[in-house]
């Protein structure tokens, strides 16, 4: 091995001592010198994460003052290398790299904005996902679709869109991928940029393979991690090479599947760079070694190593320089807010979905002038849908505007197995297991069943036909049972109960079964107006008063159950929601706005016992969530409801108490007091709580609510009037991967009550 590397040495000083000899019989000056100069190419190898250090090696190389005629790299080295060459500056790539977020875009992280109420529920219930084709769980091809990569590709390449040969772009590129069907190498000098690149970084395992041409693409660093020879073909008399590989790692450090696949791969790749450090003149290989592929967010430490790393081949540059350190004129990119006129909408691939469908999704005019922004906010909604596996659409010019030319490509996974796990002070554990059926009927429906096995068994059913800003259909049917402990004081309130028990509390338990048939239609993701009927069967009963005899004060016994029924009764009514919700989280708002009014009408009932008149129950809740300070987020909502006629159902009153973000009927989260603590048929509520981000997903929260609530409040005007209920707390919350963990200490200085509550997953 030594004295290879010896020979390199010498080979690569020996280039170096003839481009100072040349440099010197030209002068350095004069256009026929710039034109005769050997031409330099940059070789930018593969690594994941740590092609960040290619940022760092390529800010040296511009202060040598060299100028790079020919630039090719591989997967990450390929993201870096066309950016280069498209025109931004090293500084300007150290910048955007260092905003970015690399998190959200490799998981495919939509924002909540981007899915309907349906997808909003979807993805706030289940914390695993897994394809379920004929009977078998399958795994999926990727870990990501690579979408938001793919996304951000295409705004910062904007400005080279129309560029279909890679060697007319500012510096001439050229990248690698994989053929994944033949194992062969797949050379890329033209086509649309965006999708080049993106191929030539789709890692197995880690992002889905990419289609070009009739080939399934993957990772050019399967076959070829290092390009020397296809810049050196290009023309390149020098060449510059930045290597962020690494050797074979040794049992410690093989700690992932990702890192298994690269040390595999890795067996050719340590082969084959001893022939290519030879064909390289000045190779810089930043120390990296204790990097790993993800450790994106070690960016500062990456882009650094690479500077470290080419400082040290510093006077080796500057022999390739014509001068004082190279300023390239930056390029400016696409910003969000700056806009694009898309003229004509055509779509490639499979195209099972409708055309109406996917310009509904995309909610914006043809013809008409749209921010990055929204176009932005279109893809992502077409993306939330879980149609398509990819979306690799291209902008092209078109006259005065664009051409969006999508090629979609149908998910094949339209069966899906989810799974969940939660815990909570009423419902106590349960797992979830869910089946998922898309295309079940129509094209773009979806039918979902979950099961919840745990201390209370639990079902829910829905089925929806989404078409988008149009009238959507929908199917809800939901089966809920808990029981509780709660006062004696609150049944008698509100049901006839037989005298001579002297108890403080009842257990009081709760069966609810709902069925909804309503159309939708969805002005934005955030916006939908609701029109529906429904049946509900509701059942309220208890252990504790033992048995009464049928008939007595309303009272019936079920002698199969021994319980005493307050309830049990089937109710049938009609109903409109409106719903406005532009939370970016359901449990950790830190921005937004939400709205919800609902109306009920309740038109007939069994009448289990015999106090029915039709009635009516509006009730609406209002909040907004403010970031301030850093890491702080102020949250505040006002919430109330009413009972209108003269029926004395007491069923639907409104009940405050506990903790939670899914409580059935009436019933009302409020701190300090226990579950179904505070009754009355009308009620208002105050609530505010200060959110500080201690570390990523980790938040400290502060609360604070306050109510009145009594039967008729709104009449009367003590809705008005100082609150005479009170609660406060705090506690911490997880963003875990089942979920939100959330631990909250709560009081009331009323009744002096303490109370500890617990959450543990997405509450279904």
């Amino acid at each position: 091995m030594m004295p290879f590397i010896d020979r390199s040495a010498k080979i690569r000083v020996g280039s170096l001592f003839l481009l100072g000899l040349w440099l010197s019989l030209h002068g350095m000056n004069g256009q026929d010198t710039l034109k005769d100069r050997p031409k330099v190419g940059v070789v930018l190898s593969g690594g994941g994460a740590k092609g960040m250090a290619h940022i760092g090696a390529l800010k040296v190389i511009e202060e040598a003052g060299v100028t790079i005629d020919y630039i090719g790299g591989t997967s990450m080295g390929a993201i870096v290398g066309a950016l280069y060459a498209s025109g931004y500056t090293a500084t300007q790539l150290d910048s955007m790299f260092r905003a970015t977020n690399f998190g959200d875009l490799i998981q495919d992280n939509l924002p909540r904005s981007a899915k309907s109420f349906y997808e909003k529920e979807d993805s706030e219930r289940y914390a695993l996902t897994l394809p379920f084709n004929d009977f078998k769980v399958t795994v999926p091809s990727g870990f990501s679709a690579g979408q938001n990569v793919y996304n951000e590709l295409v705004r910062l390449l904007y400005h080279v869109k129309d560029v279909e040969d890679f060697s007319t772009l500012p510096i001439p590129f050229v990248c690698i991928a994989t053929d994944v069907e033949t194992g062969n190498e797949v050379v890329l000098r033209q086509g649309y940029l965006p999708e080049a690149i993106m191929a030539s970084g789709t890692l197995p395992s880690l992002f889905e393979p990419t289609t070009i041409n009739d080939k399934i693409l993957i990772d050019g660093g399967v076959v070829n991690n290092y390009p020397v020879s296809q810049v050196r073909a290009m023309g390149a008399d020098i060449i510059i090479g930045v290597d962020v590989q690494h050797g074979l790692s040794d049992r410690e450090a093989l700690l992932s599947a990702t890192e298994i696949l690269l040390q595999i791969n890795n067996y050719r790749t340590v082969q084959a760079m001893v022939k290519k450090i030879d064909l390289t003149d000045i190779y810089i290989k930043p120390q990296i070694e204790q990097f790993s592929v993800m450790d994106f967010d070690r960016i500062n430490a990456l882009i650094r190593s690479g500077e470290v790393a080419a400082i040290e081949h510093f006077d080796e540059l500057r022999h390739l320089s014509s001068g004082g350190p190279r300023r390239r004129p930056a390029v400016q990119p696409m910003r969000q807010k700056d806009s694009i006129t898309v003229n004509r909408l055509l779509l490639q691939g499979s195209n099972a979905s409708t055309r109406g469908f996917v310009k509904g999704k995309l909610r914006f005019k043809l013809g008409e002038p749209v921010t990055f922004q929204k176009f932005d906010q279109g893809i992502n909604n077409l993306s939330a849908t879980g149609h398509f596996k990819s979306n690799r659409y291209k902008l092209l010019s078109n006259g005065a505007g664009e051409d969006l030319i999508m090629k979609l490509e149908e998910s094949p996974n339209t069966s899906l197995i989810r799974l969940g796990v939660h815990y909570d002070d009423l419902y106590k554990s349960a797992a979830l297991i869910n089946y998922t059926k898309k295309d079940l009927l129509f094209k773009n429906d979806a039918a979902t069943f979950d099961l919840m096995l745990g201390d209370n068994l639990r079902y829910s059913f829905h089925y929806y036909i989404d078409k988008g800003s149009y009238w959507s259909f929908g199917i809800n049917s939901r089966f809920n049972d808990f029981e509780q402990d709660i006062p004696f004081d609150l049944i008698s309130s509100n049901f006839e109960v037989p005298v001579g028990f002297n108890v403080n509390t009842l257990n009081f338990s709760v069966t609810d079964v709902t069925n909804q048939v309503y159309l939708q239609t969805v002005l934005r993701e955030e916006f939908a107006f609701i029109l529906g009927v429904e049946h509900k069967f509701i059942k309220y009963a208890t252990r504790t008063l033992g048995n009464v005899a049928e008939g007595t004060d309303g009272l019936s016994l079920e002698p199969f159950e021994g319980r005493t029924l307050f309830e049990r009764s089937n109710f049938y009514s009609t109903y409109a929601q409106l719903v406005l919700d532009t939370y970016d989280d359901r449990y950790f708002p830190t921005k937004g706005l939400l709205f919800d009014g609902d109306f009920h009408y309740y038109i007939l009932s069994s009448d289990f016992n015999n106090n029915f008149k039709d009635f009516s129950v509006s009730k609406a809740r209002m909040g907004i969530a403010i970031p301030f300070w850093d890491r702080w987020a102020l949250n505040v909502e006002a919430e109330g409801g009413f009972k209108l006629g003269t029926s004395s159902v007491s069923t639907f009153d409104f009940v405050l108490g506990g903790f939670g973000t899914d409580l059935i009927n009436n019933f009302v989260p409020f701190y300090g007091y226990d579950f179904l603590s505070l009754p009355g048929n009308s009620f208002v509520k105050g609530y505010a709580r200060l959110d500080f981000e201690v570390a990523p997903k980790s938040h400290l929260l502060f609360a604070a609510n306050y109510a009145n609530v009594d039967d008729d409040l709104f009449r009367t005007g003590e809705w008005f009037t100082a609150p005479d209920f009170s609660g406060y707390g705090f506690g911490y919350g997880w963003e875990s991967f089942a979920g939100p963990v959330q631990l909250m200490y709560s009081w009331s200085p009323e009744g002096k009550n303490s109370l500890f509550f617990i959450s543990v997953g997405y509450w279904f």
